[in-house]
Formats: C-alpha cells, sequence, structure tokens
C-alpha cells in the first residue's frame, strides 16, 4: 500500500515537472513578445526550439533501446508540442516584423503606403543561409518530419549496438544541458545581465531542478541525472552573475555587443 502511494507520488510529481519545465520555456519567450528589439527575441527563440526539437526527438529515440520512466516520455512529447507552438508564434513575429520594417522603409523611401510584401523563405528551396529562419510554421514541421525519419531510421538500424544506443541518450540530454552556456558565455562577456528577467531564470531553474529530482527519484538512465545535474549548475551559474552584476556593476567591454536574451533566456 505504501509503495503504490509512494508510485503515484512520483508520478504525479513527474507530470508537475512536466508541465512546470514547458510552461518555463513557453511562457519566456511570450513575455518578450511585445519587445522593442521582438524580431531578434524571435529568432532567438527559434533556435531555443530548435535545440529543444532535436534532444527531445533523440530522447523518444533512446527509449526503444534503453527503457526509461513513461513520465519521462510524455514529458518529452508535452516539450515538442510546445516548442512547436512556440515556433508557430516565433514564426508570426519575426514575418510581421520583418514586414513593418520594410514598408517604414518603403514610405521613407517612396512617400506612398502602398503594399508591401516580404519574400518566403521556404525548407524545400534548401537554401543553408536561411536555415531555420523560414516564413512558414509548415515548413518547420516538414523539417521536424523529416529529422525524425532519418533518426528513426538510423535508430532502428543501429539499435543493436550498445555504443549507439549510449550515445544517443547522451546526445539527448546533453544537448538541452548545454543551452544555458551561451548565456552565461554573452554576460562573462558583457559584465552585464541587463535586459534579463529573474523570474524568467527562476522559472528555468526551477523546472531543470525538478527534473533532475525526478530523475534521481526514479533511478533514470545515468546520463539524465549526470546532464541534468550540469543543467542546473549552469542555471544556478546564470542566476549568480544576475545577483553580482546588479550589485556589482561593470563597465562592459568597448569591443562588445549587449544583447537583451540569447538561447538560454529565451
Amino acid at each position: 500500500m505504501e509503495e503504490e502511494l509512494l508510485d503515484q507520488l512520483v508520478s504525479g510529481f513527474g507530470i508537475l515537472v512536466t508541465w512546470v519545465a514547458a510552461g518555463a520555456k513557453f511562457w519566456s519567450f511570450c513575455q518578450y513578445r511585445h519587445s522593442e528589439k521582438r524580431k531578434k527575441v524571435a529568432t532567438y527563440a527559434t533556435y531555443v526550439c530548435l535545440v529543444l526539437l532535436v534532444a527531445n526527438i533523440l530522447r523518444i529515440l533512446f527509449r526503444f533501446g534503453r527503457y526509461f520512466e513513461t513520465v519521462l516520455l510524455w514529458q518529452s512529447i508535452v516539450m515538442i508540442c510546445t516548442m512547436l507552438a512556440m515556433l508557430n508564434l516565433c514564426t508570426d513575429v519575426r514575418v510581421a516584423s520583418e514586414l513593418s520594417t520594410k514598408r517604414r522603409s518603403f514610405i521613407v523611401t517612396d512617400g506612398k503606403d502602398e503594399e508591401v510584401r516580404v519574400h518566403k523563405r521556404l525548407f524545400l528551396d534548401f537554401d543553408w543561409n536561411y536555415f531555420w529562419l523560414w516564413s512558414r510554421f509548415m515548413d518547420y514541421v516538414q523539417c521536424v518530419l523529416a529529422f525524425t525519419l532519418v533518426a528513426a531510421y538510423l535508430t532502428y538500424l543501429l539499435l543493436d549496438s550498445t555504443l549507439f544506443v549510449e550515445t544517443l541518450g547522451f546526445l539527448a540530454v546533453f544537448t538541452e544541458a548545454m543551452l544555458g552556456t551561451p548565456q552565461l558565455y554573452c554576460n562573462h562577456q558583457n559584465k552585464s545581465t541587463e535586459g534579463m528577467s529573474v523570474k524568467m531564470v527562476l522559472m528555468w531553474t526551477s523546472g531543470d531542478t525538478f527534473k533532475t529530482v525526478y530523475f534521481l527519484l526514479t533511478q533514470a538512465p545515468v546520463q539524465f541525472w549526470t546532464c541534468g545535474l550540469l543543467q542546473v549548475l549552469v542555471d544556478f551559474a546564470i542566476l549568480f552573475q544576475v545577483y553580482y552584476y546588479s550589485r556589482y556593476p561593470q563597465k562592459p567591454a568597448s569591443h562588445t555587443v549587449s544583447h537583451t536574451s540569447s538561447a538560454k533566456a529565451l
């Protein structure tokens, strides 16, 4: 009876982790949606989605070679759905911003407010200069499906290889764990965290902490909790930077350009 109750509590905790982690990432973009630099923010956010989509797709494929808790599988599914919804938002914001910029430029040069069109960039154009900067949400879906099919086929062929399976699991969680390092490095270079939201960073830290604790409680594969601990350490390092640079402001380097956000911040 006690074991069943404990299992239910752990399962409930896992579901909470799923929604906290996904909700934190989705909310972090929504709070920036109407910022002055929304085109730049939306571009960063799309790359965050790319990293998290790749990480969670690989995690799902890893389960075919190494079993882990069903709740963790649902966590990846929820995260994928959340990132796709976020991509849809990002695409709308970026395209609207590009259209607005072109319209203002057109009015200034020609003095007329006529219809302005933005050249569409499509996935099937296979133009690497605009990879992951497409004009339609459907192009992102096509790319995700193509990646999933290729990765699934390779997994099917190499499923009997222990080295491949373990490497797949490591790549899945290590990719997500490294999501905060660009922000950490950017803050260090700029000697500032200006433009970052403390609440946002706290939400990321809370989600990653809950997730790592759940990995430990459920005795998830070693790749999960080791990379989870690494991710939490990066989060706390960013929190320390926010505290330190706000309490002891540093003069930014003259050659460094300050960013209001980065991949992890979104």
